[in-house]
């Protein structure tokens, strides 16, 4: 009997550290801001001019070029906002990125298609399926989980974020 306890209690400890894992703490400076340098693939969390954590990433299938219409393979280029997160994505965890902005929904119109949305920093797909190549997703940035978790855990709703080429 002091077995099978012991064993539901290592059970239990077990799954409930697992699912802790998924979301980090963060109690350092705040991210005022979100520098995305597509071109180099560089990611930079913020706090005023100061880097707190850079990161590689991965983009939409067709990288280079702003995102004009739904399903072109492009990210954004601009000025956004995080303006949601998504504990329970396909992907392993997620942020939103405030596209469309007006001026996106405006060129879209003025081209007679949907701007499209839906763009998020988030990780992996959680099928585990690996994506060939780099860049593959519809649009999004995609980093690995364990900096994904860094991500969802220092960077808060409303943090503006510019995406330059």
């Amino acid at each position: 009997m002091r077995f099978i306890k012991f064993f539901m209690v290592l059970i239990l400890a077990l799954g409930v550290s697992g699912c802790a894992s998924k979301f980090k703490t963060y109690n350092g400076p705040e991210v005022t801001h979100v520098i995305v340098n597509k071109a180099e693939r560089r990611m930079f969390l913020m706090h005023k001019n100061k880097v707190l954590k850079d990161y590689r990433f991965g983009l939409g299938f067709a990288p280079v070029g702003d995102k004009k219409v739904r399903g072109d393979g492009k990210t954004p280029e601009g000025d956004y906002f995080i303006d949601r997160r998504n504990p329970n994505s396909k992907f392993y965890l997620s942020i939103g990125i405030s596209y469309p902005n007006p001026r996106d929904a405006a060129e879209a119109k003025a081209l007679g298609r949907s701007p499209g949305g839906d763009i998020f920093i988030h990780g992996r797909p959680n099928n585990r399926k690996r994506r060939p190549g780099r860049d593959w997703t519809a649009g999004c940035i995609t980093v690995t989980n364990s900096q994904m978790r860094d991500i969802y855990a220092m960077v808060k709703d409303g943090t503006p974020i510019r995406i330059n080429p």
